[in-house]
């Protein structure tokens, strides 16, 4: 079995929490994982237990996800063959939201209103209720029905939004230009080890390019609409950058000497987020780009403009 990975908020999935409640159940699913698929009757016997009590708490961690079963024919007719959905199981408090930040102008941009846009197959675009368009077209992402898309991937090339820059408009100074987005890479199916370079440019400076380690479909994203097949992309990771007067950020470290100056502000009535992953990038591993109603955040684009 290859290594599979859950990470588990204890506030969000108290019915994992209760499932390992309890040193039997633990016992099973260690066993299972160990040892590889085995029927009840076989986890009975070699844990020693009775089998009405192996049947009824491998139902209760099927529930929880922990175990899948599958039936199969059998001597003496069929037989129910159980094996451990995951190796690993991790328990971690899910990131705490960023502080709101009264002085910060911030708008958020669906993923489907870009105003640029050049990609290559394979690539799509999915509202929460379906596909939209045609699959691996390039021409769809010109489909009027993009301004729905809560999830998007192309395999090379960018998006490119245009953001309003209010801080102008107001006629006040940015102290910081802050950006956050749900990206993974992008491979048929899924792969936790799939490394691409994602370029992030802002008003044609390149601030970052973040290498994403894979394209996660371990577990369905939080915010997946069900009719989303798990062998395809689930979530991403929650990247924010932030350009200062000392540089570019990605995750609070420094990434770039890319400055606010450099972004030209007060020289532009719009700011321009360009994505992508380049034609000469080391790891060409694609692009997924989560909105609302994909993923694990339920989140447009942000972009927020700190004034001073």
């Amino acid at each position: 079995m290859t290594n599979q990975i859950i990470i588990v908020d204890p506030l969000e999935r108290q019915d994992i929490m209760r499932s390992l409640a309890s040193e039997v159940r633990i016992r099973i699913l260690e066993h299972l994982t160990r040892t590889g698929p085995r029927n009840v009757n076989q986890v009975a016997e070699e844990l020693d237990l009775p089998q009405s009590t192996v049947s009824s708490n491998i139902q209760i961690l099927v529930d929880a996800g922990l175990v899948q079963t599958r039936s199969e024919k059998g001597r003496k007719g069929s037989q129910k063959i159980c094996h451990s959905t995951f190796t690993e199981l991790l328990i971690a408090f899910k990131e705490p939201p960023p502080a709101q930040v009264s002085n910060a102008i911030e708008v958020a941009m669906p993923i489907g209103l870009y105003t640029r846009c050049e990609v290559s197959a394979p690539c799509g675009l999915c509202s929460a209720d379906g596909v939209i368009g045609l699959l691996d077209v390039p021409d769809t992402f010109l489909d009027p029905d993009r301004m729905r898309a809560g999830l998007l991937w192309f395999t090379r090339g960018f998006v490119e939004y245009q953001f309003p820059n209010n801080a102008k408009l107001a006629g006040s100074g940015v102290q910081a230009l802050e950006l956050a987005v749900e990206l993974s890479s992008e491979v048929p199916g899924t792969s936790k080890d799939w490394p691409s370079d994602i370029t992030v440019a802002i008003n044609g400076h390149e601030v970052d390019t973040w290498t994403s380690p894979g394209d996660y479909g371990d577990k369905r994203g939080k915010f997946t609409p069900d009719w989303w097949k798990l062998a395809g992309s689930q979530y991403g990771d929650l990247k924010r950058w932030e350009v200062r007067a000392e540089g570019t950020f990605r995750d609070g470290a420094k990434v770039s000497a890319c400055t606010l100056a450099d972004l030209e502000l007060n020289d532009h009535r719009s700011i321009r987020v360009r994505i992508g992953v380049k034609d000469d990038a080391r790891h060409p591993g694609g692009l997924n780009i989560f909105g609302r109603g994909f993923g694990d955040r339920d989140q447009d684009i942000i972009l927020r403009l700190i004034r001073p």
